[in-house]
């Protein structure tokens, strides 16, 4: 991985390929708000780094020109997330994705259900 704020974050790579990303990461003290959960800029920069990773696959440089992110659910320290960035559309300027981010849950699994689901359209 060549982006060193992913990096940062301890960001890792599960998977690439053209259209997709997963990416996962566990939240640390340091990332959470007064409240004692992620901060939502936490989970926004892993969805803004599985669609850079998913819209970049295609040996293009592309970045986002519009997102929106729905947080359904806290997370704290120790919580373990996946974000999954699934290609819906590529056009001739534009790709539109779908990021949901789920977190494990104890058994080992992911939950079906996502914690966040972000929309994101790139220019590329």
């Amino acid at each position: 991985m060549n982006d060193a704020f992913s990096q940062w974050l301890g960001i890792a790579v599960e998977e690439i390929s053209e259209g997709k990303c997963v990416l996962s990461m566990t939240i640390r003290k340091e990332m959470t708000n007064g409240f004692g959960i992620a901060h939502g800029g936490i989970t926004y920069s892993l969805a803004d780094s599985a669609l850079a990773f998913a819209a970049n696959s295609h040996g293009r440089q592309s970045v986002s020109i519009d997102t929106s992110i729905n947080h359904i659910e806290a997370l704290k320290e120790g919580d373990k997330i996946i974000a999954i960035a699934t290609e819906n559309a590529l056009k001739n300027k534009f790709g539109f994705y779908t990021i949901e981010i789920k977190k494990k849950k104890k058994q080992s699994h992911f939950s079906k259900e996502p914690c966040f689901e972000v929309k994101k359209s790139g220019y590329n």
